[in-house]
């Protein structure tokens, strides 16, 4: 694609997301602008519509999610977090099963060589996953098809099952302060965000580009520096670019390709949400941590997209983000181990 198609398709990334977003918000829809622009964009990339992804954006509007849920952190959530470390064992234990089953999944099922099955069943960043998977000659393709077919399924089954069977609905069109900041807390603010992403990049962070940011903000808030939050029409914005992505990530797929890795996707998700279901009972049964915020810490959707949800029906956002950034982190520090038992297979 020449320069000059793919700064076209890129735009209408956009062009197709926001009206999608539109559309699902006008509706009454749950997480209507990420989902909306989530649908509109996978369908058309279904479709042969030439779209792209925008990498640089994302980043940007990822930090601004980061800054978000550090604004989470206030401090009365700090006094409580030591209650997460019993919970952060669960998820430990989870991982390995979830990981173990739909690595086995993969490999009898739909027949993927050991470490496509595993990068594709492994719970950690997409991005992450895609990167070992192929530089062990894993099949970067569908292990990208099988991440991104998860998370819209995962998005989209959590989405509207807290709707429809939990009763929940969005607090407001989009999770975030409603009333202008002062020029000093854009000031703050930015700063989290700017010095945050580049500081967990320089460090080499998994996710850095919303750990670094979202760890600035929760020092600055649970400290009582600020108590402000990114507005609401930007955090809107963040659910429009993180859906259109997701989206996006189906351009240049044959059909037959998106709906094998869909139908694939759909028995692995549905496994997966059981498994997050049972260890978020188990939670919630020794800790005590509502089973709304424990489903979301462990179900297998996205770091920003889980978050997303857990903003939107204000269901604590600080740990089910925090939870999934440890996943990300167990994932990151388990491959090494993985790696040398994937190549002696191989």
């Amino acid at each position: 694609m020449h320069a000059a198609e793919l700064t076209r398709a890129k735009l209408l990334t956009l062009a197709i997301g926001i009206p999608g977003g539109a559309l699902f918000y006008l509706l009454h829809l749950p997480l209507p602008w990420m989902l909306g622009a989530m649908a509109a964009t996978t369908i058309a990339a279904i479709s042969g519509v030439r779209i792209a992804l925008m990498p640089r954006l994302r980043l940007a509007f990822i930090a601004i999610l980061g800054v978000m849920l550090g604004s989470a952190f206030t401090p009365e959530v700090v006094k409580g977090i030591i209650v997460w470390v019993g919970s952060f064992a669960w998820l430990s234990i989870y991982v390995v099963v979830a990981t173990a089953a739909i690595w086995v999944y993969y490999r009898r099922l739909a027949q993927y060589d050991s470490v496509t099955a595993y990068f594709s069943a492994a719970p950690g960043g997409l991005n992450e996953m895609i990167l070992a998977g192929g530089a062990l000659g894993g099949d970067e393709r569908r292990i990208s098809m099988s991440h991104a077919a998860r998370i819209l399924i995962a998005i989209f089954a959590l989405s509207f099952g807290y709707r429809w069977f939990g009763g929940y609905a969005p607090t407001a069109p989009a999770a975030g302060a409603s009333n202008a900041m002062e020029w000093l807390d854009w000031l703050l603010l930015t700063g989290c965000g700017v010095i945050g992403f580049a500081a967990a990049r320089a460090l080499r962070i998994p996710a850095y580009a919303l750990v670094g940011p979202m760890l600035l903000s929760a020092i600055v808030h649970a400290i009582g520096i600020t108590q402000s939050q990114p507005p609401v029409w930007l955090v809107a914005a963040a659910q429009v670019v993180v859906g259109a992505m997701v989206g996006s990530r189906f351009d240049g797929a044959a059909p037959r390709m998106v709906g094998k890795a869909l139908i694939l996707a759909v028995f692995a998700t549905a496994a997966l949400l059981v498994l997050a279901a049972v260890f978020g009972q188990a939670v919630e049964s020794t800790l005590g941590i509502p089973f709304s915020a424990a489903l979301l810490a462990f179900a297998p959707g996205g770091l920003a997209e889980m978050s997303l949800i857990a903003l939107s029906l204000d269901i604590d956002a600080a740990y089910v983000s925090s939870h999934h950034i440890v996943r990300i982190f167990m994932i990151v520090l388990a491959a090494p181990i993985v790696f040398r038992l994937l190549s002696r297979d191989r």
